[in-house]
């Protein structure tokens, strides 16, 4: 039975999520509003024409005035559940929730569920690729970047959906249910938007917060912030750790990754040192898909070879060229200070390193404390520039060169390096600033570097 039909939604934010989640919702034969901030001449004009020939009410650049009559409230994840005309929704009677939510209601297939500050797209990635290769169909969804949504209607109740979550994503969810859920790391992130790491932590805590014994939550065992939240989970708990054994779980033994199972018994998957993804982040990677999958069902021969082939995902320690003996390594994805000191780490030395961008509250110390022996020059833009040098400077790290764009970034970069050199981006930023995403300022920096090569 469709629940939607005829029901009142407003969908809020035109971004592909809320794309999505309105296509998703005239299918089902709601009568469906939609809202953003923009202007309708910063809109693209095919969905305007889109949505007027669907006879949807429109509200771009003004708040809706329909918030008294309406049975839901659709919200994309950037859309903070605070704001004002949501919350007048709400007290009018309005269900608040997102796209995630309401894929999982009206979809059929089964859920993996992967969050954590940073490595939830290269695990999400490496977990599709596992199922993919076991024969199972298999949708790699979510904040990878395909709406949930948007493949959630077509599937059946064999089909998975390995689903990457924010904790904005997360913090909109009632009945969402994973097979298997998965947190990876907590960090402090977004702090402009939850306040607090202990707000952060429990919007990171609703991936399980529905899941019972028969289902699993694989969790950072390494990770004191991440593994305290298994008090509030009813699921089975199975822990990952690249520094101990575990009595249940996955870790490394002897150089090698195991699962121990439920039985007590250790199955080899591959050595570590035949991943290519390098760092030690992507080792825990590597063991939170492994757990991911094999709790899954999935044989241990098939997370093995997938293992062994997996070469990571763009944007995210992403070779993108080498010119004079320089290499040029693109992590734009490194939207936070922690995931930029992985990418340090993995990199261990003769880094130059492009920083900045939009500031989402973040405290840059460690950040900058990461450099020791391993940063030789920072280059910096965007709104955040000022902020990390003054915070660099503090610190004692003074080889520091301001720039107005990525084009000048590069061209400093190269000219500042030395054979041998690594031209680092991973700005420990977002993009917004001057970019609309991360993938675009990726795809800037990889053009920049090119340009060079010419």
């Amino acid at each position: 039975m469709n629940e939607l039909k005829d029901k009142k939604i407003l969908v809020v934010g035109m971004g592909k999520s809320g794309i999505a989640a309105t296509q998703a919702l005239l299918k089902l034969g709601a009568v469906v509003s939609v809202y953003d901030s923009k202007d309708e001449d910063k809109i693209c004009g095919q969905l305007i024409q889109f949505l007027k020939n669907k006879n949807v009410t429109c509200y771009f650049g003004e708040e809706p005035d329909n918030t008294g009559d309406l049975d839901m409230v659709v919200i994309s994840p950037g859309v903070p559940t605070d704001t004002g005309f949501v919350q007048k929704a709400k007290s009018a009677g309005a269900e608040v929730i997102g796209e995630l939510e309401i894929a999982y209601r009206v979809g059929k297939g089964k859920y993996v569920a992967i969050t954590g500050t940073n490595g939830k797209t290269t695990t999400t990635t490496l977990v599709g690729e596992i199922f993919e290769n076991s024969g199972r169909k298999t949708y790699v969804v979510g904040n990878v970047g395909v709406a949930v949504i948007s493949k959630a209607l077509c599937t059946t109740e064999e089909d998975w959906l390995v689903t990457e979550t924010s904790s904005f994503q997360l913090e909109t969810t009632k009945h969402f249910k994973p097979e298997v859920s998965a947190l990876l790391n907590i960090t402090p992130d977004h702090m402009d938007r939850h306040k607090t790491l202990e707000n952060y932590a429990q919007a990171k805590a609703r991936i399980f917060q529905n899941q019972d014994e028969n289902q699993y939550f694989v969790v950072n065992y390494d990770d004191a912030e991440s593994y305290r939240l298994i008090a509030q989970c009813r699921a089975k708990v199975v822990p990952f750790s690249r520094k101990g054994t575990l009595e249940m779980g996955c870790f490394v033994l002897d150089g090698t990754i195991v699962i121990r199972n439920e039985q007590g018994q250790n199955i080899e998957i591959c050595g570590i040192h035949e991943l290519k993804i390098p760092g030690a982040h992507n080792l825990e990677n590597a063991l939170a898909a492994a757990a991911i999958a094999y709790f899954a069902g999935i044989a241990p021969v098939v997370i093995s070879k997938t293992l062994r082939s997996f070469e990571g995902v763009e944007h995210r320690l992403e070779f993108s060229g080498e010119v004079d003996g320089v290499r040029f390594v693109n992590d734009s994805k490194g939207t936070n200070p922690d995931a930029s000191i992985k990418a340090i780490e993995a990199m261990k030395e003769n880094i130059i390193l492009i920083a900045g961008g939009y500031d989402k509250g973040s405290d840059f110390e460690e950040f900058i404390n990461a450099f020791q022996g391993r940063v030789k020059h920072m280059i910096l833009l965007g709104k955040t520039a000022p902020k990390i040098k003054e915070t660099a400077e503090r610190l004692g790290f003074t080889n520091i060169t301001m720039a107005k764009g990525m084009d000048e970034c590069v061209k400093i970069g190269y000219k500042l390096a030395t054979a041998g050199d690594t031209v680092l981006l991973s700005p420990a930023c977002a993009s917004w600033d001057m970019y609309t995403c991360f993938e675009q300022r990726g795809e800037h920096f990889k053009n920049c570097v090119r340009d060079l090569e010419k």
